[in-house]
């Protein structure tokens, strides 16, 4: 594919459903949906919150996410052209133009920090616009330079825990750092298997992720163990406020599993452990969002 259709301001003309899902794919959905649990499992866990906060909220924040994700897709345009995973993104097809991102942009990020002030708090839209900050202003433009992006990446990708909190005007506690510690130590298994699949794409796109710093995956092995290890006992902080085995025991084995994908994934470092270790992590989170909000319950 041509990188020159990333510099087009006339796309390729689509209609109806077409032109709709072409927005929908700048949000990158899948991410959004389980960033806005996040926010929702964070404020049952130290609420719970009214329906009408916690529909603001959500509205609010994914609002902002879409503007994030459209955004880091402006910016990596000409990057997405050169990686198959990526090309048949908006931009780098042409069927949107960067100028009709950047206003998406701009406008979701308005609309959703005005609703956030307006219906929330002021608290919540300030965390939100730092997670913004953080993802598009840092993160996106530190893929070209160091493989410190990850470790921003994951800040940013563990901010809506802190989203969840603010919404209820709570001041933060334990089960907040810790709710927010497990989410930034997941994303390091979570990426770093994404990234060694993908290590081809990345290194033609010059993006510097660690199998492509390290293409002996050795480093990216080591940082997914160590962060796979360091979740399992930080997971359990909040069974002191649930005071429930299941829980307890729940978190265990699900910290258990992800550590030995990650471990297997160390010590062979193929696409097939990789994988696998990925599987493990797209397990891991929802269901550990989903014991802490159903356990209570039962």
């Amino acid at each position: 594919m041509s990188t020159s259709t990333v510099f087009c301001d006339s796309p390729v003309r689509a209609t109806g459903f077409a032109r709709a899902a072409d927005y929908l794919e700048l949000t990158k959905p899948r991410i959004a949906v389980l960033e806005l649990a996040c926010v929702a499992v964070a404020a049952f866990f130290a609420g719970p919150p009214t329906l009408g906060v916690l529909a603001a909220t959500l509205v609010g924040v994914g609002l902002v996410a879409a503007s994030a994700s459209a955004l880091n897709q402006w910016i990596e345009r000409h990057t997405d052209a050169l990686m198959p995973r990526t090309a048949e993104r908006p931009l780098p097809r042409a069927s949107l133009s960067p100028r009709e991102v950047v206003w998406f942009g701009v406008a979701s990020l308005a609309v959703g920090l005005t609703l956030l002030v307006a219906a929330v708090n002021v608290a919540t839209a300030v965390v939100s616009l730092i997670t913004w900050a953080l993802y598009v202003c840092v993160y996106t433009p530190l893929k070209r330079r160091s493989v410190a992006n990850t470790m921003v990446g994951a800040v940013a990708g563990a901010m809506p825990v802190l989203i969840g909190w603010t919404c209820l005007g709570k001041p933060l506690d334990l089960e907040a750092a810790a709710l927010f510690v497990v989410v930034f130590l997941w994303q390091f298994p979570h990426f770093m298997a994404i990234a060694w699949i993908y290590r081809r794409d990345y290194a033609a796109a010059d993006l510097k992720m660690l199998p492509v710093v390290d293409p002996s995956g050795r480093r990216a092995g080591a940082q997914a163990v160590l962060a796979a290890l360091a979740i399992v006992p930080v997971s359990l902080i909040p069974a002191w406020h649930l005071i429930e085995p299941v829980y307890f025991a729940g978190a265990l084995v699900l910290g258990v599993g992800q550590l030995a994908c990650s471990v297997a994934f160390l010590l062979r470092r193929n696409d097939t452990s990789a994988r696998r270790l990925l599987r493990a992590s797209l397990v891991y989170l929802p269901a550990l969002l989903l014991l802490l909000l159903l356990v209570p319950i039962i």
